[in-house]
This record gives C-alpha cells, structure tokens and sequence, in this order.
C-alpha cells in the first residue's frame, strides 16, 4: 500500500519575459490518493488542474512557494523529475511532446531500464512489448518510428497509456488523457488504464473536463477544481451532477 500525499500546495508560474511578476496558480491544494483509488479532478478552464499535474512531474515553469507532495513519506519536489519517476510516478501528458531521430522502441526500452534498474532481457522485452501494444491496438510498425512524430492525437494517447502498462508506477497523473479521442480510442485507452491498474493496484489522478471517460474508468472520488485548489468533493454521482448542471454551483 502507498499513498500520495499532496499538502497545502502553492505553485506559479514563471514567464518568459523575466521584467513580468509570477503569476499565483496553485494556492492551497491538498488531496490524498492511496493505492488502488482512482480520482478525477473536474474544473473550468484556467483553474489549475494541468498545472497541478506539471507540478507534480517536476516542469521547471511552475516554481513550488509553499507545500509538499510526499509519496509514501518523502517530499518528491526534492526530487530531480527522472528521480520522481524512479520513486513510482507517472504523468500522461495532454500534449505529448514529438522526439525525432529516437524510436519508440529504444525509447520505450531505456525507460523500463531507468525504472526496473536495468535493461529487461531482449526476448523477454520484445514479447512484452508486442503483447502490451496488442492490447492498445498499436501496430508493430510505430516502433520504428521516431517518438510521437506525425502520430495522430489518438495514437499519442495510446503510447502514453503503452508506456504507463511497461513502467508500472505507484501512481499516474493522466492529463486530459480524453482530449481529441474518438469513441474507440477513448474505450481502448480507457481499458489500457483499467488494466494498468487491476496489475498493479496503482493510485490514478484523472484530470478531465467531461464525465464522458468516467463512464470507462470509475472514480472513487471526483474533486471539483477552481482557483487554484479543490473547492468541494464527492462520489462518482458528482460527475453526473455537474455535467447536468455546469460548475458555477460550485465555483461562484
């Protein structure tokens, strides 16, 4: 059993124009995940909830100003962003960056190598590999090619969630992993997450804007997200709530 404790966290974010002040756009989150638990964050645009996932990965534009995020006890915002994935967590991005010139397979492989603590043996690597992409609908053919690049936004969304099957961690920020999804690409993706975690017994934190991926992934918490922070909590029938009725009720 391990649990992700995030407490009174504040972040902001640094402009590019250093003469601009940093603008506050976490300001108070506290949320704890434990083994097992999937919970969703729902929220308007511009509340936070990619910022608190980038947070948590280690994205050096935010800049943490109060709080911690302890995984299992241990402040990972001491952590360099490769020691947070060692220590067990994974983010899936909303707009996964394009690697060209690196396969997927050697990508894929020297990640479960810096993770596992070394390189897993090649037959056994290539038949995990084939059977985990089977699972996802992946064809062979994208593991010659270059990391994301010209992959539509449904086929990066599926080697997030490849990548998230390989790498096992104790936890995984899944950001918008819907968006730009087709109603099979969302069922396929949506099973990849389901099955990561009946392997694992992982803690998921789901951020999205629609209830339509909670119909696949059931939340055991769903938190309603504004301003920087959580502003009200429920179960799985408050996704329904606010997709009926909108977040003003909550965030006004």
């Amino acid at each position: 059993m391990s649990t992700l404790e995030i407490k009174n966290l504040h972040a902001q974010v640094l402009p590019a124009d250093e003469s601009v002040e940093p603008k506050a756009i976490l300001k108070g989150v506290n949320l704890t995940i434990n083994s097992g638990e999937t919970h969703a964050i729902m929220g308007p645009n511009g509340s936070g909830k990619s910022t608190l996932a980038y947070t948590i990965a280690g994205h050096p534009r935010y800049e943490i100003t109060e709080g911690e995020v302890l995984l299992d006890g241990v402040n990972i915002l001491e952590l360099d962003v490769d020691e947070r994935a060692r220590a067990g967590m994974f983010l899936a991005m909303q707009y996964p960056t394009e690697i060209p010139g690196v396969s997927s397979s050697n990508f894929m492989r020297t990640a479960v190598s810096a993770v596992r603590g070394k390189a897993p043996k090649l037959r056994e690597w290539v038949k995990e590999l084939n059977s985990a992409r089977d699972n996802l609908n992946i064809d062979k053919s994208f593991g010659e090619r270059s990391v994301n690049e010209g992959f539509s936004g449904g086929e990066k969304k599926r080697h997030e969630v490849l990548q998230l099957g390989l790498l096992k961690p104790k936890f995984a920020v899944m950001d918008e992993t819907d968006s730009g999804l087709d109603v099979d690409a969302l069922r396929v993706v949506s099973e990849g997450i389901n099955r990561y975690q009946e392997e694992t017994n992982g803690g998921i934190l789901l951020i999205t804007h629609y209830k339509r991926i909670l119909n696949y992934i059931k939340p055991d918490f769903v938190h309603v997200f504004s301003d920087g922070r959580v502003v009200t909590t429920g179960g799985a029938e408050l996704a329904d709530k606010l997709e009926a009725d909108g977040y003003d009720q909550f965030v006004r």
